[in-house]
């Protein structure tokens, strides 16, 4: 069964627009969808805005990742949707990963990509935690998982630093890499302190997928890797505390 409450950043195109559609197709779908995006005005949202239109599960809203201000605003909105409820799920799903090297790469560059991948699901996670306790104590007495509440960030095999070696001379992206072993650090620190709240904590490597940010060439597509990230989703336990999976949920060494 797929959570009843879930809010998912990044949702105006890739995987997080796939994860709404998906999620929607559930035979048992979530009773609110919260699809944020940074201006849903654009036209490049409009597939997010057709689908929202046609489920009246589904609600736009505007969240700027980055933007305290905007976090907040985005969970002020949230909780009057959610009309006293809690908020079961969140995924930190927005990111960015511009071409570096470390011959390229500057003070500018990093900063700007850990600005995206781990200050904004850091300010994201503060802002949404009141809810996802609520959750939490509305399902008191069931195991930690997707259906009481989670937290779930999004990263990737090349924030393995375990794994570096047999993956830099391909993808060497270091201002993304570093970006996403520091993101791999947030959820572990959130995993140990949230779990006395009852929220499971987990880093998600979706593989190498089709979107603008994973390029044409890449292995797996949208549908195939968001079809694997529900399985995983709604299969969520105490197990994947604290540790980083991909979408097929198989653990991937830090």
């Amino acid at each position: 069964m797929a959570p009843q409450r879930i809010l998912i950043t990044g949702c105006n195109r890739g995987i997080g627009l796939e994860l709404v559609r998906q999620l929607l197709e559930q035979p048992n779908p979530p009773k609110q969808i919260f699809a944020t995006c940074r201006n849903p005005d654009s036209p490049q949202n409009q597939k997010l805005n057709d689908l929202a239109a046609k489920y009246k599960n589904v609600a736009v809203i505007k969240l700027e990742a980055t933007d305290a201000k905007s976090v907040q605003e985005a969970a002020e909105k949230v909780e009057k949707h959610l009309n006293g409820a809690g908020l079961n799920v969140l995924i930190n799903n927005a990111g960015i990963m511009p071409d570096s090297s470390l011959e390229s790469t500057d003070a500018d560059d990093l900063l700007h990509v850990y600005t995206t991948n781990v200050v904004g699901p850091l300010l994201v996670a503060k802002a949404f935690l009141p809810l996802l306790k609520k959750a939490a104590k509305e399902n008191v007495g069931k195991p930690l998982g997707s259906d009481k509440s989670a937290l779930i960030n999004v990263s990737t095999l090349l924030g393995s630093i375990e794994r570096t070696p047999e993956s830099f001379p391909f993808f060497p992206v270091v201002s993304y890499r570093c970006s996403k072993a520091a993101l791999n650090m947030l959820t572990r620190c959130q995993s140990v302190d949230y779990k006395k709240d009852g929220i499971v904590c987990t880093a998600l490597h979706p593989g190498w997928v089709q979107t603008d940010l994973g390029g044409p060439q890449a292995h797996l597509t949208v549908q195939q890797s968001v079809s694997g990230i529900v399985k995983v989703l709604t299969n969520l336990s105490e197990k994947h505390s604290g540790i980083l999976v991909d979408w097929e949920g198989n653990t991937i060494p830090w």
